[in-house]
C-alpha cells in the first residue's frame, strides 16, 4: 500500500530523522522512544505553506518569536504528512524577520499545544491511507528548549533531511512500479486474444522488458544512493538522480500496466489503478522532479 509506506516513510525520514541527527540528549529520550513504538502515533515534518513550496527560503511565512524563555508560534502549514496522528510535529518557522538563508529554525511542537489546529483530511487522487492535513498555529507556546539544532539553520537542516527522504520516496517508487509489473505480467500470461495469451505479442512485450529494465535501474540507483549514506559519503546528488529516476519510472511502468490490462486495468477490480494514482504523488512529494533536476544540475557544476 503506498499510502501505508508514505506515513511510514515520513515518520521515520522527516520526523525521526532530524531529532536524531539534529536533538538534544534530552529531546532524544523524550521523543525518539515514543515514535520508535509508534504507540503514540506517526510523527510529522511540517515544511509546506499555503504560499510556499519549493521556496522555503522565500516563502515561509509561520513565525516563532522568542518570547522569554518561550517560543510563541504562528502560522500555517499545508499538506504535512501525519499531523493528524502526530504526538510532535517538527515545524519549520522564520525566527529572523529580516530573512535570508539563516532566518528560519526548526522547532518541535506537540500534537497536543494549545493553539495547534489540524485541519480535516485532505481528500486527495492517491495514497489515501496516508492522512494529509493543514495546520493552524495560533499563538502557540513551547518553551525555548524546544529549539532543534541551532537557531538560523533550520533550511540547512531541512535540506540535509530531505537528501535522506528521497532515498525512501524513491524506494517507495521501486515498490510500487514491482507491483503494478508483476501484475501486468500475470495478466499477460493469463489473458488471451487471437488465440493465444496476449504476452506472445511482441508490442506488449517491449513494454514489459522496458518495465523490467527501468526497474532494475531505479533500484540500482536508490541502493547506490543508501549505501553511500551508509558511509558517511556525500550523497545528495545520487539521492536526488535516485528519486528522479525512480519516480518518473514508476509512473510510466503503472501506467503501462493500466494499458496492458486493458479495461480491467481501469477498473478496481485489479490494484494497477490504485498504484498508478499512488505513484502520481512521488514526482510532487519531498522536492519535485523540477526540483530534482536543479540539484543534480548544481551538483555537476559545483
Amino acid at each position: 500500500c503506498g499510502g501505508t509506506a508514505l506515513s511510514i516513510a515520513a515518520h521515520n525520514s522527516l520526523c525521526c530523522a532530524p531529532i536524531t541527527y539534529f536533538g538534544t540528549h534530552e529531546q532524544k529520550q523524550q521523543w525518539l522512544p515514543k515514535l520508535a513504538s509508534g504507540k503514540h502515533g506517526l510523527g510529522a515534518l511540517a515544511l509546506t505553506e499555503p504560499g510556499a513550496g519549493s521556496d522555503l527560503a522565500g516563502g515561509v511565512r509561520t513565525r516563532a518569536e522568542h518570547v522569554g524563555d518561550e517560543w510563541v508560534i504562528n502560522g500555517s502549514k499545508a499538506w504535512i504528512t501525519n499531523a493528524s496522528l502526530a504526538p510532535v510535529i517538527v515545524v519549520l518557522c522564520r525566527t529572523d524577520p529580516k530573512g535570508g538563508t539563516k532566518s528560519l529554525s526548526m522547532i518541535l511542537v506537540p500534537g497536543d499545544t494549545p493553539g495547534v489546529h489540524v485541519n480535516p483530511t485532505e481528500n486527495k487522487m492517491g495514497v489515501r491511507a496516508s492522512p494529509t492535513n493543514a495546520i493552524t498555529f495560533d499563538d502557540v507556546h513551547v518553551p525555548y528548549e524546544n529549539l532543534l539544532g541551532e537557531e538560523g539553520r533550520g533550511l540547512h537542516q531541512t535540506l540535509e533531511v530531505l537528501d535522506g527522504g528521497r532515498i525512501g520516496i524513491g524506494a517507495l517508487s521501486v515498490g510500487l512500479a514491482q507491483r503494478a509489473f508483476e501484475e501486468a505480467v500475470q495478466y499477460a500470461k493469463e489473458r488471451e486474444a487471437f488465440g493465444k495469451p496476449i504476452g506472445n505479442f511482441q508490442g506488449l512485450q517491449f513494454k514489459l522488458a522496458d518495465a523490467a529494465m527501468n526497474i532494475e535501474a531505479g533500484r540500482l540507483l536508490i541502493l547506490k544512493s543508501a549505501w553511500l549514506k551508509d558511509q558517511g559519503k556525500p550523497y545528495t546528488k545520487d539521492a536526488a538522480m535516485g528519486k528522479l529516476f525512480a519516480t518518473e519510472m514508476a509512473e510510466q511502468v503503472c501506467r503501462d500496466a493500466i494499458q496492458v490490462l486493458g479495461s480491467y486495468g481501469y477498473s478496481k477490480e485489479y490494484h494497477v489503478e490504485r498504484t498508478y494514482r499512488d505513484a502520481r504523488l512521488m514526482t510532487i512529494g519531498e522536492g519535485t522532479s523540477e526540483v530534482q533536476r536543479m540539484v543534480i544540475g548544481r551538483r555537476i557544476l559545483k
